[in-house]
């Protein structure tokens, strides 16, 4: 069954990453990439870079498309609040990092306290340990144990 972010889980995103309708750089090195709307870097993302709050939606709705589509290639069995976490994992990590973790690994043999013990190994950017990114590790690892975020 392919799943979609369930609104607790685009509930969960939101707040983690906010929604800014300037550009703004990544935390943990001060520029690229550049980070708009909910969470969304690409190549058109540009320091300066303004948007509407119709573009930042619409920006959301294609990023959640294309995670929600690599969560469920990478993990095919997952209860729905799994599904959320690891949604907002690779939202945040990408699907690459994801795809080669552990905790994917450990989920897909049917480890799931392994794999929630796993969130926390992410709380780096730029080789430091970030205080926000712990915090989101331990609300999605909540999340993933079917506990609220």
């Amino acid at each position: 069954m392919k799943r979609t972010t369930s609104p607790a889980g685009r509930k969960a995103i939101r707040g983690f990453e906010g929604d800014r309708l300037t550009a703004y750089p990544d935390p943990a090195t001060g520029g690229d990439p550049w980070t708009i709307g909910v969470g969304h870097t690409g190549p058109e993302v540009k320091r300066g870079m303004t948007i509407t709050e119709a573009q930042s939606a619409a920006y959301l709705i294609a990023d959640l498309a294309k995670f929600e589509a690599g969560v469920n290639n990478l993990c095919p069995v997952t209860t729905q609040a799994q599904f959320d976490a690891l949604v907002s994992l690779s939202f945040n990590i990408g699907l690459g990092n994801l795809g080669k973790s552990t905790l994917v690994k450990k989920h897909n043999a049917g480890d799931y306290e392994g794999a929630a013990r796993q969130f926390v190994v992410w709380n780096r950017a730029a080789g430091r340990v970030m205080a926000g990114l712990t915090r989101r590790r331990e609300a999605e690892a909540r999340m993933y144990r079917g506990l609220a975020a």
